[in-house]
Order: C-alpha cells, then structure tokens, then sequence
C-alpha cells in the first residue's frame, strides 16, 4: 500500500532516474573534454642520437611555422632538463639533441639563443655542463649558458595560485625571453608518476631562492607548482628527447628506455599528456595535467591531432604506487 507520506516509487522509476542522471554526467563529461582548444603533436622517428638531428628539429619546426615566425629575430631560451652527471644513466636531455635544437633556431634566424637552467641536485654548473659534454658544444656554436639558479628572481602571480604561495619565483632569463622552449627527456617520475615538458619548469626557480631541490614547491604539492609554473610562463614549445628514455624509479634512479622518439608541441599540456599515452599510462590519472585542463590547457586525444610517424612504444614500467596509471 502506497504511504500517503510522499510519492510512490518504483524500482523501474528509480532506475531510469539513474540512468538519466549518469547520462547527464556523462554528458557533461563529454562537453568539458570538447570545449579544451585543439591542439597538435609531432612525433618524429629517431632510433639514435647519431641520425640526423638538426634535419629532425628542422622537420619540427616546419611543422609550426607560427613557432619558426616567432623566433625570427627574437630571443630564445632553451630550458633542457639538466640534473646531475650519470654517464651510465640517461637522466639528462642529451647534449647532442640540446645543440641540435640550439643550431635549428639560430638557423631560422632567431636574434639570440641561450641554454638555461636551474639543476634540482648538482650545484656546480660548470662541472654539470663540462662532465656532460654540453658546455664544449654550445662553445662551438657560440651559445651561452645562464645558471637560473643565480639568476635574478622576477615574482610572478600565477591565474590559479594553486600553490597558495601568493606567487613564484622565476628566474629574469626566462620571464625576458621571447620564447621559452622546454626540452625535457622522456621520464617516469616517483613522486608525480611522469617527468615531461611542463614538469621541466621546476629548473626555471633559481636554487637561490627556494634552495635545492626547490623543496617549497614539494612542500606546497609537485602536481600544483607544476600547473603553477606552466601557466605563469606559458613556455611556446617543447621538444621531448625520447630518442632515450628512462622508467621505473625515475628521474634519477631509473633504467633505459630506448624509445626512439622525438615529440614536438606548441601546447605543452598536450604534448605531455600524449606522452604519457604513448608510455602506456593515463593522462587522465597525472594530477598536474588535470589542473592543466582548469587552467586552459588541452590533454584530451580527443581534441589533440597526432602528426607524423605513427609509433608504438611498449609500456613505461613505474613504481608499485602509480600501479593506477596504467592502461
């Protein structure tokens, strides 16, 4: 007998609300993946870093002719991933990637080019750019060097301030460049699951300031001073060095992946969260890449057009913990 309390509901009614409901979620879902801007990312084949680089950074960069439009005649600051002198680990961008990228930008008639970045471990630079091979090959192509660790700090306000930290800040050479380019190696990561271009800008906070490793940013949450940082600096491109990369407990202590992969992007959110795909893992599951879609950002395959060379890689082995990024 139906109570005269309230209305009467049956288990097919209760049922189609349901389902209406997680439609309606679904739905929704659906909107939000298709309303992030569209975005491309190049995926170029290269077994080794003896091919032809500057040829393969010459065939990115025609693929972004608004990029190549941009450098012409300006200042360009290349922010590699640098950290510490393993000869038998590939924790650093390679040397011979760094010089090939510095070459092509000088080559399309950029004012200026200058390698930048703020090592998390090593403090001398000099014996970081001397024992990895890199300080000889910017030589040899005139290019300097500029230790953001030292450098004059710019306090800049980020549109989420995710960190609550009231500001970061990021070091004069990058906040003065007219493009900022983040060449970051290919790396799982043990705090953050994956190492990629946007994670590469913790090197853009001069040691000076928040020490070594940058532990504020640890201490205000990794994935939040990375959403943080990216959307500060909105860096204009981005190279991932796959040709070599690492898995398991990285960034430091990981084993060699040979990928043989080289990735462009000018929407670095996107290019991570496309990496991260072709590692075998969820973009979906990377905190920071998460925030990146708040804040304006594209991670969605959706909505992101893969160019190129179609490759697949195997997947990156990570730690017990990010067992939930795999696919």
């Amino acid at each position: 007998m139906p109570s005269s309390d309230g209305p009467s509901w049956s288990r097919r009614a209760l049922l189609g609300a349901a389902a209406a409901a997680a439609a309606g979620s679904v739905g929704l879902a659906v909107r939000r993946e298709l309303a992030q801007p569209s975005a491309r990312v190049l995926r170029l084949r290269c077994p080794s870093y003896d091919d032809d680089l500057l040829g393969r950074i010459r065939e990115g960069l025609a693929a972004f002719p608004a990029v190549a439009a941009r450098a012409r005649g300006a200042s360009v600051v290349l922010k590699p991933n640098l950290v510490e002198v393993h000869p038998d680990r590939p924790i650093n961008t390679d040397p011979r990637l760094i010089a090939a990228v510095a070459a092509a930008f000088l080559e399309a008639g950029a004012r200026a080019v200058t390698v930048a970045e703020g090592a998390g471990h090593a403090r001398d630079s000099e014996y970081l750019l001397e024992h990895s091979g890199l300080g000889e090959r910017l030589r040899a192509l005139g290019v300097p060097f500029v230790d953001l660790n030292l450098d004059d700090a710019v306090k800049v306000q980020p549109p989420g301030d995710l960190t609550r930290l009231g500001g970061l800040p990021v070091a004069r050479t990058i906040m003065a460049a007219d493009l900022v380019v983040s060449l970051p190696k290919l790396k799982t990561h043990h705090h953050v699951g994956v190492t990629l271009s946007m994670k590469n800008l913790f090197g853009t906070v001069p040691g000076h300031v928040f020490g070594w490793p940058k532990n504020p940013l640890h201490w205000a949450g990794i994935d939040n001073s990375v959403a943080d940082l990216w959307s500060a600096i909105r860096p204009g491109f981005a190279i991932v060095d796959g040709v070599v990369g690492m898995e398991g407990d990285g960034p430091i202590m990981g084993t060699a992946v040979h990928a043989g992969v080289l990735l462009f992007s000018d929407d670095l959110p996107a290019l991570d969260a496309a990496a991260t795909r072709m590692m075998g893992l969820r973009a979906d599951k990377i905190r920071y890449l998460r925030h990146a879609v708040t804040l304006g950002g594209t991670t969605s395959a959706r909505r992101t057009e893969l160019l190129g060379d179609e490759l697949s890689l195997r997947p990156f082995q990570v730690l017990d913990l990010f067992d939930h990024l795999r696919t």
